[in-house]
């Protein structure tokens, strides 16, 4: 059963709601003890889950906790962590914020495959004339470092000395 944005409806039932945010999302929230039935956990359980921050529900103005589909997502995967698998709150922790990490990078990873498809459609006819202007101009000797002549009398450089005989790397 669904209600409308009355806080006063949805803190009397427990049953899902419709969070006013302003915009017409509609989307469907949840309460505490509506999350703990559906999940045969402990409603303190949940707020230790939040204590140790790997849930974050948003809150009514009367300081109520709600939760979306995706808070319902994370703790289904919170909960198959530590039931299925044995993991304790701290490698919940870490796999969870490897999972967080993963998914920027591959956000990233989509955003410059989108730039240098954009790139590609762009056209190769003028190539040339964007490497010629992105790139400086120089010859492979300016890369490469010279070494500067050793003053007259100075003792050689140890790069430019003869590598050590036989008989001098027995005595070492």
């Amino acid at each position: 059963m669904r209600h409308g944005s009355n806080p006063n409806a949805e803190g009397r039932t427990g049953m899902a709601t419709r969070k006013s945010t302003g915009s017409a999302s509609g989307k469907a929230y949840y309460m505490i003890s509506a999350v703990a039935q559906k999940y045969n956990i402990h409603p303190q359980t949940l707020r230790l889950y939040e204590r140790e921050g790997l849930l974050k529900p948003s809150r009514t103005d009367g300081n109520t906790r709600l939760y979306s589909d995706e808070d319902l997502q994370r703790l289904e995967t919170i909960l198959s962590l530590t039931r299925d698998l044995g993991v304790n709150l701290a490698g919940v922790e870490i796999v969870l914020n490897m999972r967080q990490k993963m998914e920027d990078m591959q956000h990233e990873v989509n955003e410059f495959m989108a730039y240098v498809k954009g790139e590609l459609e762009r056209g190769l006819g003028d190539w040339e004339q964007r490497l010629n202007t992105a790139l400086v101009r120089t010859t492979p000797a300016d890369i490469v470092r010279q070494a500067p002549p050793a003053a007259p009398g100075a003792a050689p450089d140890a790069s430019q000395a003869a590598p050590p005989r036989d008989a001098d790397r027995r005595s070492r």
